[in-house]
């Protein structure tokens, strides 16, 4: 800027220093430091092997026959940030698209989704959500601060208790259901993990549907103070959808009452 007054104005180079409070000495400062060089060369060694460090990279710069001094290149190294931990994105192995279909009887195939919502004081809070894909029936909404795979499992294990193993469950891709813990949880149970590809969320529509349902009848309308708050009217809210409210796609019957009409068949048969 200072270079600029002086050329385009015309004006000594003391009285523009003194305009942009730039010292002359520092105006006349020429760097005679180029590292050009060593920027584009290790740039180009970071971008092809992302993960390797400083001294992995010096020594490919050697092997190429480049003569530079090791406080040099690390001093480069530190300027283009290079030092910093740079978190590689998960991979996941690649999902075959699972038709949505209608279930013929409980118990087939389960869909699961996480929530999220925030309290008055700003506090963050989620919701695991479990429903059955034949009858629709919620069989959990468990709320709290923060839901390990480990919660999930658990979870899950006393739903088996009340309402018995599904063969199936379908989910998303998240951390809690693509863990470890979880798929060996699933394994070991002899349940299917039915994964969704990513960003195809209407792949689980299912449970979809009925997050939506749930955030406008209860996340949407309430403002939370705590989460005994919150579980209360979830609760409530099970109950009203389970057992009351009328169901479109299950000849609006209720999911309680579409799922005994289908254990009375099933006797029935028998």
């Amino acid at each position: 800027m200072t270079e600029e007054i002086v050329v385009e104005r015309k004006i000594p180079v003391s009285r523009a220093c003194k305009i942009t409070s730039l010292a002359r000495s520092q105006y006349y400062f020429h760097p005679t430091k180029d590292d050009s060089e060593v920027i584009h060369a290790l740039q180009d060694l970071a971008f092809e092997h992302p993960s390797y460090g400083f001294r992995k990279l010096f020594a490919y710069l050697r092997r190429a026959g480049k003569t530079w001094n090791r406080k040099k290149v690390h001093r480069v190294y530190k300027l283009l940030k290079l030092n910093k931990r740079r978190k590689g994105k998960r991979r996941l192995p690649a999902r075959v698209k699972q038709p949505l279909t209608k279930q013929p009887t409980i118990n087939k195939s389960w869909s699961m989704d996480f929530m999220c919502d925030t309290m008055v004081h700003g506090r963050k809070f989620r919701s695991f959500n479990v429903i059955d894909d034949c009858s629709r029936e919620a069989l959990a909404i468990e709320v709290d601060t923060s839901i390990s795979s480990k919660r999930v499992i658990r979870t899950l294990e006393r739903i088996i208790d009340i309402h018995g193993k599904p063969e199936a469950i379908r989910v998303d891709n998240g951390p809690e259901f693509t863990s470890k813990d979880f798929e060996l949880w699933a394994k070991e149970n002899e349940i299917r993990i039915q994964y969704i590809q990513p960003g195809k969320p209407m792949q689980n529509g299912y449970i979809e549907r009925f997050n939506r349902l749930y955030r406008e009848a209860v996340l949407d309308a309430y403002l939370f103070f705590d989460l005994y708050q919150v579980k209360q009217l979830t609760e409530e809210w099970i109950r009203e959808y389970n057992e009351r409210r009328p169901h479109e796609g299950l000849n609006n019957l209720t999911p309680v009452e579409w799922k005994n009409n289908i254990l009375v068949n099933e006797n029935t048969l028998e």
